[in-house]
């Protein structure tokens, strides 16, 4: 019962891959009739990749059905058996063939050596028009046989049909030895062609599929930076608002204007960041940094030093910023946050570090840890990485949380010495109180 269970299954992928073929071609005239209305060439799916496209190769076998009809063939039953059992091993070949696995299987390739010891005894037998069993037979090794072993099973099926050929018919049989050999090549080429056109076109769906994904993640981080930031903003000096408004209305006016200039300034940044055209500049980023620590009671101490950096550099370290300044005013409960950008010979070092204890300044919310795995500084991480970066966030030995971004220093940019002593104490005097000029 075990054979019966076998042709069930066989005939069940057949229905499958007709009912594939069947809803490929569906879906191409679907989008041909959308192409005729917009003007587009939709991209024909092809003949589907399945046995059915060699069968009809099996009506060169109809010579010596026709001459068992008419009795021509002696022991018709013979001839009959061995006919069957051709055809038979024929559709179990390339019906497998056009599955990588099933192809490669032994069974297979035993059911391709039994095609052949049948297509020897019936072409030795009667000659004549069952010799045309031999480019059948190539056929179907050129469907399971691939290079790099294609040239030698081509020889040798052309060697054998042309030795069998000429020993029943004489030198007239070399015509199947070359018909057999045309065959084999032909097949297996276009057959390695084809797939090689599925597998790239599988390739590029996929590779747009996840250039989709890359879009729509940069977009998602885009978004959580700038609108998570000045939202920040927005509510911490609303806040302040409220509070002043009691005591000192000038103060309070200051702070609504505030929120209208962030407000303005974040619109513009979304439209520049939905167009792709974004460039963030450190030195705007870091006299924001400054407001919105002023306006939630937190002492901002800056610190820079070195050359101005590329747009790019700049536009990383202005999300780091950003970041690690919307997560200090949410969640440190700090009263000092000190900024720092330095840069090496080869390296720029922003590192941003608060003096709180790690919860909120309302009392609510957990504390700095969740930034750690947030979605925030997970984008950093990434965006860092790929400019071949680090991002380097956690609880500072000295109490308080510190964030660390460090990026390389791009070719062309030579930074200067920094200085030391008590100058660099005036300027870091003057820094923590005045933007850097740009």
């Amino acid at each position: 019962m075990s054979w019966i269970r076998g042709v069930t299954c066989q005939a069940d992928q057949w229905r499958t891959a007709r009912a594939q073929w069947r809803a490929d071609m569906e879906r191409f005239k679907a989008r041909k009739r959308e192409a005729d209305k917009s003007g587009k060439v939709p991209e024909n799916p092809g003949p589907p990749p399945t046995g059915f496209s060699l069968l009809p190769w099996l009506l060169l076998g109809m010579g010596s059905f026709s001459n068992l009809l008419q009795g021509k063939t002696a022991d018709p039953w013979i001839g009959a058996l061995g006919l069957v059992t051709f055809n038979s091993l024929y559709i179990y070949v390339v019906f497998r063939a056009f599955v990588r696995e099933a192809r490669e299987a032994t069974s297979t390739r035993v059911a391709l050596v039994l095609m052949g010891l049948v297509t020897c005894g019936l072409a030795l037998g009667y000659g004549g028009n069952w010799l045309l069993f031999f480019p059948l037979f190539g056929l179907a090794t050129g469907a399971v046989v691939r290079t790099p072993y294609l040239r030698w099973a081509g020889t040798g099926v052309a060697v054998l049909s042309g030795i069998v050929s000429v020993t029943r018919d004489g030198w007239g049989g070399l015509s199947i030895a070359y018909g057999t050999w045309i065959s084999t090549m032909v097949t297996a080429v276009i057959l390695s062609l084809s797939e090689a056109v599925r597998e790239l076109r599988v390739a590029r769906e996929e590779l747009a599929r996840r250039a989709v994904e890359r879009e729509r993640l940069r977009f998602s981080r885009d978004l959580h930076d700038l609108l998570g930031h000045t939202m920040s903003v927005i509510v911490v000096k609303a806040e302040a608002a409220r509070r002043l408004a009691g005591r000192d209305l000038t103060a309070a006016l200051d702070q609504i204007t505030d929120i209208e200039s962030v407000g303005r300034q974040a619109l513009t940044e979304i439209r520049e960041a939905v167009t792709g055209y974004r460039e963030g500049s450190l030195a705007t980023e870091l006299d924001r940094a400054r407001s919105a620590l002023s306006a939630a009671g937190i002492e901002p101490v800056v610190r820079q030093s070195g050359p101005p950096f590329t747009p790019q550099t700049e536009a990383l370290l202005s999300w780091v910023v950003r970041e690690a300044v919307t997560n200090a005013v949410r969640h440190s409960g700090a009263t000092r946050c000190e900024i720092t950008v330095a840069a090496t010979a080869d390296r720029v070092r922003l590192t941003v570090a608060d003096d709180g204890p790690g919860t909120s300044a309302t009392g609510s919310g957990p504390g700095p840890a969740e930034g750690i795995g947030g979605t925030g500084l997970k984008g950093l991480t990434e965006r860092l990485g790929a400019a071949g970066g680090s991002l380097r966030a956690g609880p500072s030995p000295r109490g308080g949380f510190t964030v660390t971004a460090e990026l390389p220093v791009d070719q062309g940019e030579s930074p200067l010495p920094t200085t030391s002593g008590p100058s660099a104490a005036s300027t870091a005097s003057t820094a923590s109180t005045a933007p850097r000029p740009t």
